[in-house]
């Protein structure tokens, strides 16, 4: 993990505890277990709480306009609070019940207490952005990206409904439009965030917002590649995980359209043999058309940032992150 992660989570953490001690006991207590503070019941634990990549790029983004990390810390608490408010959700959607190695909120706590956590860590993100100086700003960028990654949501779960084959297949270019949204709105209202916060122009804002959508997607689609093919000492998932799921992933989605598309459709319809499926898939150019896609939005990430004013420790910070997101044992 790159340097700049641990000084991000570093200099955002004491504010992120901060924001969850004014929630209800309750409540903070299954967000603080949410964020691997501690366990069901409250004790003290040292449990992974995630990489910690869009506050990160909060900081990164008020130090790309000139300011000090600290002035990108309100959006970077932000930003984690609404991430970790969707993870609560999508892990009840999808009847999730692990998330890094614990059970999930809604398995440790019940589903209704884990909707009201996730609604309240949304309300208190709200609130920490509309107490910054340049807070109605920073409110209007996080419900343009809360509106993409809703649709974003939207897409994926009515995505599982679709046939695997014939005309309403989902397609490679749906698929990438919703992880742009899914994935890419948060990142990029991340990083926009943290300068809108430093008083960061319009051009340098939206250029951060542009690189953190096209490093969403470039991200998802080395998710994808990691959730079939990645050794699971380093993703903490099984092997074929995504296949015996029956996840409509980049790579599936391409496969499925190739030649050997209907061999591939059988196998996924089944569930059966996801060591045969993820071959076959490879053959089928799965696995080569996604790290293409992918290296196509990180050369779409370094033309955004190549063409914004961003100070250049910065900028150097973002790309080393960036690089990190997507080279990932693929």
């Amino acid at each position: 993990m790159p340097r700049v992660l641990h000084r991000c989570r570093a200099l955002v953490r004491p504010a992120l505890e901060e924001a969850v001690g004014r929630l209800h006991p309750w409540v903070g207590e299954m967000a603080a277990y949410s964020f691997g503070w501690c366990e069901a019941g409250g004790a003290p634990s040292v449990a992974s709480g995630g990489k910690g990549v869009r506050q990160a790029l909060a900081v990164l983004g008020a130090e790309a306009a000139g300011a000090a990390g600290r002035a990108g810390v309100a959006a970077a608490v932000a930003v984690e609070l609404v991430h970790t408010f969707s993870l609560l959700h999508d892990d009840i959607m999808d009847g999730d019940t692990d998330r890094r190695g614990r059970p999930t909120v809604w398995k440790a706590y019940g589903t209704g207490p884990a909707v009201l956590a996730g609604d309240a860590l949304f309300a208190l993100a709200v609130e920490t952005l509309a107490a910054q100086p340049r807070g109605a700003g920073a409110v209007r960028t996080l419900s343009v990206a809360l509106g993409d990654l809703v649709r974003g949501q939207a897409d994926d779960l009515l995505f599982a409904d679709r046939p695997w084959t014939g005309p309403e297949r989902v397609s490679p270019d749906e698929y990438r439009a919703m992880a742009e949204r899914k994935t890419g709105a948060l990142l990029g209202c991340a990083a926009a965030l943290g300068a809108v916060l430093a008083g960061a122009g319009t051009e340098t804002a939206a250029a951060l917002e542009r690189a953190g959508r096209h490093l969403g997607v470039a991200f998802q689609i080395v998710d994808d590649v990691l959730g079939i093919w990645g050794d699971p000492c380093v993703t903490g998932k099984p092997v074929h995980g995504d296949l015996r799921e029956r996840k409509k992933t980049f790579p599936v989605l391409v496969a499925l359209g190739s030649p050997l598309g209907g061999r591939v459709a059988a196998l996924l319809e089944t569930g059966d043999a996801p060591e045969t499926a993820a071959a076959l898939i490879e053959e089928a150019g799965g696995r080569s058309a996604a790290m293409a896609q992918a290296r196509r939005h990180v050369g779409a990430v370094e033309a955004a940032l190549a063409g914004a004013p961003l100070a250049t420790r910065a900028a150097d910070d973002l790309r080393s992150l960036l690089a990190y997101l997507v080279r990932r044992d693929t």
